[in-house]
């Protein structure tokens, strides 16, 4: 579902990254039965523009800034909560507004960066409510494109368009063998 070379997302962008997963007794944050997943929004006014999800491995600068190269348009805004991540933006031609929460929590994180929240609210109810919460993690790539299809055409005014759209992108994109569907992005 992800058109060959689509544009970058532009202009001012909220990034953070959240996490997929179910309940671990005992443990908090993110291991190895939960999986991270970063998130860009672009800021339309007060709604969101178009958006990019991607599979993380670690909140680390390794995997954070890949994405952001791969996902957003050198000289556009960044906004970010602060996590060390990030840093290092500035240098790869970003203009980075980091706002350090402190430990304030997950509603002034929410403050700060809406469009990523509700983004992360409404994949994870898609998750639920769609696929009853059970995606394993070697396609869960596959349900990211998905789901950043559906909302990048929320609003289309066509929406006969979006089934000519994906058999235009079924015939440009060569096939995929069940193997590389299994292996994990």
């Amino acid at each position: 579902m992800v058109r060959p070379g689509r544009e970058q997302l532009s202009g001012k962008i909220e990034v953070d990254e959240i996490i997929l997963g179910g309940r671990t007794r005992g443990k908090g944050g993110w291991h190895d039965r939960k999986t991270l997943v970063a998130v860009a929004a672009e800021v339309r006014g007060h709604g969101t523009g178009r958006i990019r999800l991607q599979r993380v491995l670690k909140p680390s600068r390794d995997s954070l800034q890949p994405f952001v190269q791969s996902t957003i348009a050198s000289g556009s805004q960044i906004i970010t909560d602060g996590a060390w991540g990030y840093d290092g933006l500035g240098k790869l031609g970003y203009h980075h507004n980091p706002t350090v929460l402190g430990g304030k929590g997950d509603a002034a994180s929410a403050v700060v960066l809406p469009r990523v929240h509700r983004i992360a609210s409404l994949l994870k109810r898609w998750l639920l409510g769609i696929h009853q919460g059970r995606v394993d993690r070697e396609h869960l790539a596959y349900y990211l494109d998905e789901f950043t299809f559906r909302f990048n055409r929320r609003s289309s005014p066509q929406r006969g368009m979006l089934f000519y759209r994906l058999l235009q992108q079924a015939v440009e994109i060569p096939p995929t063998p069940y193997k590389t569907l299994t292996r994990p992005k």
